[in-house]
C-alpha cells in the first residue's frame, strides 16, 4: 500500500465500476470478470494495471478487469482484497508476508517491479543525506503501517537509528506530501513519481535515498525489493485459476510492452489526468518515468532474493516475528505460463521456494 490519491471524478467512476462488477463471474461469452483495487492507480509505480487496460490487453486475453483505486482515509487495496471486497490487489509483495504472520493465506501471482520506486525527498534545511541522519527528524510516509512506513524504519535501522528516535507522519502523496515539506511539517517524505518531480520542480526537496530503481534498491536495501504486484487470497486463486492466468497473461504482455517502448510512448497511452495535472506537466512526467523506468521487470517473474530481502525488512522493523514460509507467498507459475504462451524471452532469474 502506498498513495491513496486520485482525481475525485476518476475515483468515483472507478469505484462505481468496481461496485457494479459481479466478482469472479462470467460475462457474455463466458468471459470472467475480476475486480482489482490498486494502491494509487495514478502513480508511476502502479502504471501497468491501467496501461494493460489502455492497450486492450485484458480484452485480448479474455478477461474483464474492473479497476478501482484506494482513497484517502479509505480501506487499503490489500485489506480490501483480504476481506473479499475485491478479488485482487495491485499492491506490494511484502503484504503477503505480513498476512501470513497473521494467519491469512495471500499470494503474489505476478511481480511487476523489483524496486519500490520510492525516493526519500528531504529539504535542504533538514541536513538529511542518509538514514543515519533520521534521528530527531519528522519523516513523512503515505500512511502509518504502509510500505513506505516499513521502508523508512528499515533504512533508519540499517544505520542504527531506532524507530523511537524519529517521528513518522502520515502525509499521503501528491499535493499533501509536497505541502508537508513546504510548510515545514516534515523534514523528509518518502514518495514516488510524479510527486518526486513536483517536489524537485518547486525546489522544496531533493532525493536523499534512491529506491526508485533496482540498482538503487540493491544499494540501499541489500537486494532487489519486489514491490508492485498482483495479490490475491490463495483460496480465490485455487478456485479461479483460469481467471488468474488471464490477468497475468495481460500484465506480462504489458511488462514486455513497457520494456520495448519509451517513456513518451507509455505516457501517451495513459489517461491525461495521470500524466498532466496540477502537480506536473506531461514533459515532467515523461522525464521522471525515463529516470525511474528501471524499476519494472520485463517478464512478471519474482526475482531471486527478492522475497528474502522483503522478509529481512519486515523482521528488522519488528513487523513480523513468527516463522514465514516464503514459498507460499508467491508463485511464478502463471508468469512462466504467460511468457511461454507468447514466446517471450525471460531475463529475470526466478526465485526458488526459499525466496
Amino acid at each position: 500500500m502506498t498513495t491513496r490519491t486520485l482525481t475525485a471524478s476518476l475515483v468515483t467512476v472507478l469505484a462505481l465500476a468496481a461496485a457494479s462488477a459481479c466478482s469472479g463471474s462470467s460475462g457474455s461469452g463466458g468471459t470472467p470478470t475480476v475486480t482489482l483495487m490498486v494502491g494509487g492507480i495514478d502513480k508511476q509505480i502502479y502504471l501497468p494495471y491501467q496501461l494493460a487496460e489502455s492497450l486492450g490487453f485484458y480484452t485480448k486475453y479474455g478477461v474483464k478487469v474492473r479497476l478501482s483505486t484506494e482513497q484517502d482515509g479509505g480501506v487499503g487495496a490489500e485489506e480490501a482484497m483480504a476481506s473479499g471486497q475485491v478479488d485482487m490487489a495491485g499492491a506490494w509483495y511484502n503484504h503477503t508476508i505480513e498476512f501470513q504472520a497473521k494467519g491469512k493465506a495471500v499470494e503474489d501471482i505476478v511481480q511487476l517491479s523489483g524496486a519500490p520506486g520510492e525516493r526519500e525527498m528531504c529539504t535542504a534545511k533538514s541536513g538529511v543525506k542518509s538514514g543515519a541522519d533520521f534521528k530527531g527528524k519528522t519523516l513523512g510516509v503515505t500512511d502509518l503501517g504502509s510500505g513506505t512506513d516499513t521502508l523508512t524504519q528499515f533504512i533508519a535501522a540499517q544505520k542504527g537509528v531506532k524507530a523511537g528516535e524519529f517521528h513518522r507522519l502520515a502525509v499521503g502523496a501528491g499535493s499533501t506530501a509536497v505541502a508537508a515539506l513546504q510548510n515545514g511539517k516534515a523534514d523528509c517524505v518518502m514518495t514516488t513519481q510524479p510527486t518526486v518531480a513536483a517536489i524537485q520542480k518547486k525546489g522544496v526537496g531533493t532525493s536523499a535515498v534512491d529506491l526508485a530503481t533496482i540498482d538503487g534498491a540493491k544499494a540501499a536495501l541489500g537486494g532487489a525489493f519486489p514491490a508492485a504486484s498482483v495479490l490475491a487470497r490463495t483460496d480465490w486463486v485455487t478456485s479461479h485459476k483460469d481467471a488468474a492466468q488471464r490477468v497475468v497473461d495481460a500484465l506480462v504482455a504489458t511488462m514486455h510492452w513497457i520494456n520495448t517502448h519509451s517513456a513518451a510512448d507509455i505516457a501517451d497511452k495513459l489517461p491525461q489526468s495521470f500524466v498532466q495535472n496540477q502537480l506536473v506537466t506531461k514533459a515532467d512526467y515523461i522525464k521522471a518515468l525515463d529516470e525511474d523506468k528501471g524499476q519494472f521487470l520485463p517478464d512478471g517473474i519474482m526475482p531471486a532474493g527478492g522475497p528474502k530481502t522483503a522478509l529481512a525488512t519486515e523482521k528488522m522493523v519488528g513487523t513480523v516475528t513468527s516463522p514465514v514460509d516464503l514459498g507460499t507467498t508467491f508463485t511464478n507459475e502463471f508468469a512462466i505460463n504467460a511468457n511461454k504462451k507468447e514466446g517471450f524471452t525471460t531475463t529475470t532469474n526466478p526465485a526458488g521456494a526459499d525466496g
